[in-house]
């Protein structure tokens, strides 16, 4: 605790002042408006309103106000709404009040919500992930709507399933804590499949933050956060359909339907996707894609709203019943699943889950709110001759407190109770492999929490600090205490620094989270007992925006450190046929490095530029040991064209990886060898959108360049000998892809 009371004591920084004013930018109803453009009369100083409504622009010297005759004349507008003037005298803070036009004979865009925001009131550095950016790819699920920012990488953990995850600072994604509306719903068996089973058309907005976060949603995070917020029934539209269907003949459909009277609204939400055809494009006997069938119902009740005095009450229902078949093309699920006559790998599951958060705020100072959340799945999957049957059972409650004090500081305190339990049964139907790991394999945790979060304010908001600790008591484990602090200064405007330190730890759920493990033929051998794995991370930041009359945009870099104290990963150097899991006590370090350029040209044109060095390794033996399937460099490069009509927007992304380590495979016979590295390569996608009223035409091509890892599959030949393994896995496999859908809604 002393280490980490002088390291903040270090990051203080001198402040700086600025003569500036500050305000916020609302509706007739008093709701924030983002993205409204704040500016001088006559001059080409201005700025927008950030993701709470609220701006901050320079004074203009007198003698510049008198040239310009601008007579101290602030003016806000934004799309759809009139234009609003304050003449500023002596005031320090002022609010603009827009109203909304009813009618409109012609459409001026004078500025919009930024697709990725980089928000300059947070402490620790968030990118927003906005409707805007993600209507620039398909995003069909939650594992697709990543594709034009640089922070996080989509990974491939199982290609015959396609079970993905999401990647922060080169760690798996498991080290990343995944929330939905502010919940941890996404644990254990609901890890594998769980992104992808989450269509993006529910989502409103995404967080994400890397490295130390805050404690008030737990202890996991440790490469950092992602939120993932779902469209709000009071805000959204009326009615939405969206229809989608690719190159390989997939088919999505969703319909959101929603509902408002006075204090009360209401979401219902209706997702399917539909089988492929049968696609093996390179001769492999396995097909490309596994034939995926899904249905998700969801309902999202609200009742008033969390930041306004009295009760507020939101409650979200979800059933996903899902259904994968991969393997070989000829394979035949009811009569081949489990046997030798064809290799397929099928998984079906079902989850209902729900989750609640009731509030009551007193005042602007006492505000107590009480979260919880439930969920249960069942999952039978066969992998080959392994079949593998779980069921988890999970409850979360979270009670807190919060004091505002002192006008810019704020107090969260709570109690946290988690209980997990799952219970795995894994056999073999065939027993010539010699596998030892069968057998059944129960957990039970019970995890009751306190924890605290202090946010602080100083010098004129110029610096801000948060301090937070938890207390968790693990029933197997005992006593953990994960301390973290996050600390911003404003060191001049729109210039940010950042830093974060802090400590997270897990427990791990072995198959559930590395299920390409099941997939392939080599024996797991679990060494000794499984501890927590632990880690600190220590992150920097910094941002510096800019604001020209027709240039936007900003810069941003970031550096962050992780070591653990104990990792545990599946060894798969020692011997070809087998994965050793063991602790890892010894030196692991993840080191990231991304720095990021994006820039807006006349409310027209728009480009990001973003590169990530990530060095993720091991020293074994005195040995630098690289870990293998991360790229150490890689770059996103994105383009977009947009007319001030707004009938169309053209969107392009260009993905470059690079080379990485593949596990050692020389002790296999010569036919089943692999190179120590993977190819390098570059994925180009694209995407036009018409909009007709109501209509959204869309239509694109993903993997332009037709890029494709041939036969991934070690030993594709003899699926069920000692060689098979479907984990080397590193690039695309399924080649360039065509897609088209039709969005269509009513505005509420």
């Amino acid at each position: 605790m002393k280490k980490i009371v002088i390291i903040v004591a270090l990051l203080f920084p001198v402040t700086f002042f600025s003569q500036n004013l500050k305000g916020k930018v609302i509706d007739s109803k008093k709701e924030a408006i983002v993205g409204a453009n704040v500016y001088w009369l006559n001059t080409s100083m201005a700025s927008v309103s950030n993701e709470n409504g609220e701006f901050e622009i320079s004074i203009p010297p007198s003698d510049s106000l008198q040239k310009s005759k601008a007579h101290n004349k602030l003016l806000a507008n934004y799309i759809g709404y009139g234009t609003d003037t304050i003449t500023v005298k002596t005031q320090t803070y002022v609010v603009f009040k827009l109203k909304e036009n009813k009618t409109l004979n012609e459409v001026v865009v004078v500025g919009e919500k930024d697709g990725i925001i980089l928000s300059n009131k947070s402490v620790n550095k968030l990118e927003i992930i906005g409707e805007g950016e993600l209507k620039k790819s398909a995003c069909c699920d939650l594992a697709g709507c990543f594709e034009t920012q640089a922070s996080i990488q989509p990974h491939t953990t199982n290609v015959i399933t396609n079970s993905k995850e999401l990647r922060i600072l080169g760690l798996s994604g498991v080290y990343n804590q995944i929330l939905i509306d502010g919940f941890p719903i996404i644990q254990g068996l609901a890890y594998t499949y769980g992104i992808s089973g989450f269509p993006g058309t529910l989502v409103d907005n995404i967080y994400v933050a890397k490295g130390a976060n805050s404690v008030m949603q737990g202890y996991e995070s440790i490469s950092g956060q992602v939120n993932v917020v779902t469209k709000e029934p009071d805000k959204t539209d009326k009615l939405f359909l969206n229809v989608y269907a690719n190159s390989f003949l997939e088919k999505h459909v969703n319909v959101n339907f929603a509902f408002k009277k006075k204090k009360w609204s209401n979401l219902i939400a209706f997702h399917t996707v539909q089988p492929a055809n049968k696609t093996d494009r390179d001769g492999d006997d396995f097909l490309d894609l596994p034939l995926l069938k899904r249905y998700v119902a969801y309902t999202k009740l609200k009742y008033g709203k969390e930041n306004d005095w009295g009760l507020s009450f939101k409650m979200g229902l979800r059933y996903i019943n899902e259904q994968r078949i991969g393997g070989q093309e000829f394979f035949n699920p009811d009569k081949d699943k489990g046997t030798q006559n064809a290799y397929g790998q099928t998984v079906n599951l079902g989850q209902p889950e729900g989750y609640m958060r009731v509030g009551y705020r007193f005042n602007d100072v006492h505000n107590i709110a009480v979260y919880s959340s439930a969920y249960t799945q069942q999952q039978q999957s066969y992998f080959g001759t392994t079949k593998y049957t779980g069921l988890q059972n999970n409850f979360y409650l979270n009670g807190q407190y919060e004091l505002n004090y002192l006008e810019k500081h704020s107090l969260k305190t709570g109690i946290s109770f988690r209980h997990f339990q799952l219970n795995e049964i894994i056999s073999f139907s065939d027993t010539t492999l010699k596998r030892t790991y069968a057998g059944k394999y129960n957990r039970l945790e019970d995890i009751p929490g306190l924890f605290a979060e202090n946010a602080m304010s100083f010098f004129n908001n110029k610096l801000n600090w948060i301090l937070g600790v938890r207390l968790d008591h693990h029933n197997e484990f005992s006593y953990k205490f994960t301390p973290r602090t996050m600390i911003k200064w404003d060191v001049a405007k729109n210039s940010i620094v950042r830093a974060s330190i802090g400590k997270g730890w897990r427990t791990v759920n072995l198959f559930s989270e590395n299920v390409g493990m099941l997939a392939s033929s080599r024996d797991i051998v679990i060494t000794e007992k499984l501890k927590p794995e632990e880690a600190w991370n220590y992150g920097l930041n910094f941002t510096q925006k800019f604001e020209r009359q027709n240039l936007t945009g900003h810069f941003s870099v970031d550096a962050y450190h992780t070591q653990f104290q104990n990792q545990i990963f599946p060894n798969y150097d020692l011997d070809a046929t087998k994965a050793f899991v063991s602790n890892f006590g010894g030196t692991s370090v993840s080191n990231g490095f991304q720095a990021d350029v994006y820039v807006k040209l006349w409310r027209r044109f728009e480009f990001k530029t973003g590169y990530n060095f990530l060095d993720v390794y091991q020293i074994i033996n005195g040995t630098k040991d690289v870990l293998p399937f991360n790229s150490m460099h890689k770059m996103l490069v994105t383009f977009g064209y947009k007319p001030i009509n707004n009938k169309f927007h053209i969107d392009v992304n260009l993905h470059v990886f690079g080379k990485q380590r593949l596990p050692n495979t020389t002790g296999n016979p010569s036919d089943f060898k692999q190179p120590d590295f993977s190819k390098p390569y570059q994925l180009l996608n694209a995407q036009f959108t018409y909009i007709l009223k109501k209509f959204e035409f869309y239509a694109g091509c993903e993997n332009i360049f037709n890029f494709r890892q041939n036969q991934p599959l070690v030993s594709w030949q003899n699926p069920f000998g000692n060689y098979f393994d479907s984990s080397f896995a590193w690039g695309p496999t399924r080649g360039r892809e065509f897609y088209g859908g039709i969005r269509f809604k009513l505005d509420s």
